[in-house]
């Protein structure tokens, strides 16, 4: 299977260990983070008023900024007994037990609107026709906590390609699946179900950005998005859609799930951007799964390189 490290070169001690992924929410515990109580926040919360420990050393090679990036490594058990699924419940360690049931199989993931070639994907159909490789990525949630995971998965523009979009094809909607009889959260009527979000078409193409269809080379479990969820590692955490059913490409910017209860909190382009701060913390910093202190968040998590030519010439302030 393919490696692929993207922009500022991750080391693979960098990559967050097994050991400490699982240990994600007794980490949370003993570093104070504070988790959300409020339906508005989107994942795992933490401190506002902390300011960085570390820094990130500015105008750097790539292979010196990798060095900088002297971290623990996270790892798998908290991110499977630690998360955010609210079609599930909005309780974060009750995810897990409450997805443990859940039925990813069988499994078909629609693919229509503005392409010439609409097609229905069985998980095996993705499974045996795209390149599936690592990813090694940082992901940053929109609360300040970030890790290093390496995902299993294939690039969208695979999917896409296969489709042919007409010429009108602008954007990219994603939809979770809604199962009232599988997901307990789905009776909670303050959400506006399903999950959806979106992505401009030119975002979808980019390398960065891929379905994955697991992590740590296992598949997905439930309650991380089995058995396909999309990754696009230059934003925040909630951009990454989970449990994939329908994906349409159209012509409009399409409606997104958190952007629709809290415009002012949580935007289309959802850009990490540390100098853009969230309404009620800072985003110039953030705490690494596995360190005790926190460090300077990069523009676009890191990966500048490969996507800030997306965004020439645009308002900053409107890329949140």
């Amino acid at each position: 299977m393919t490696t692929k490290y993207k922009s500022v070169p991750l080391l693979s001690s960098e990559v967050t260990q097994k050991k400490d992924y699982l240990s994600r929410r007794d980490f949370l515990k003993q570093a104070g983070i504070v988790t959300a109580g409020a339906a508005l926040l989107a994942a795992c919360g933490t401190p506002a008023d902390e300011t960085p420990a570390t820094s990130v050393p500015q105008n750097l090679s790539p292979a010196q900024e990798a060095s900088s990036l002297s971290e623990e490594l996270t790892a798998q058990e908290s991110v499977l007994t630690y998360n955010n699924y609210y079609e599930f419940t909005t309780d974060k360690e009750r995810v897990a037990k409450l997805a443990e049931n859940f039925q990813s199989s069988p499994w078909t993931v629609e693919v229509s609107g503005l392409v010439n070639n609409p097609q229905n994907f069985s998980i095996e159909d993705i499974l045996g026709n795209f390149n599936i490789e690592e990813r090694i990525y940082r992901m940053r949630c929109v609360e300040a906590w970030s890790m290093v995971i390496p995902w299993n998965g294939f690039a969208l523009s695979e999917l896409i390609k296969a489709v042919d979009p007409t010429p009108e094809a602008k954007y990219i909607r994603f939809e979770t699946l809604a199962d009232p009889d599988q997901m307990p959260g789905l009776s909670n009527g303050l959400y506006p179900w399903p999950y959806q979000e979106g992505l401009r078409l030119d975002e979808a193409l980019n390398d960065l950005t891929i379905l994955s269809t697991g992590l740590y080379g296992e598949e997905l479990a439930s309650q991380n998005g089995a058995p396909i969820r999309l990754v696009v590692p230059w934003k925040y955490g909630f951009k990454s859609i989970k449990s994939i059913v329908k994906i349409e490409l159209t012509s409009e910017q399409p409606s997104t799930f958190w952007e629709d209860i809290a415009p002012n909190e949580y935007g289309f382009f959802a850009n990490v951007n540390p100098e853009i701060d969230h309404p009620r913390w800072s985003q110039a910093s953030e705490r690494r799964i596995g360190e005790l202190k926190r460090r300077e968040t990069l523009p676009f998590n890191g990966y500048a390189g490969e996507v800030a030519h997306l965004y020439e010439g645009m308002d900053p302030a409107k890329l949140f």
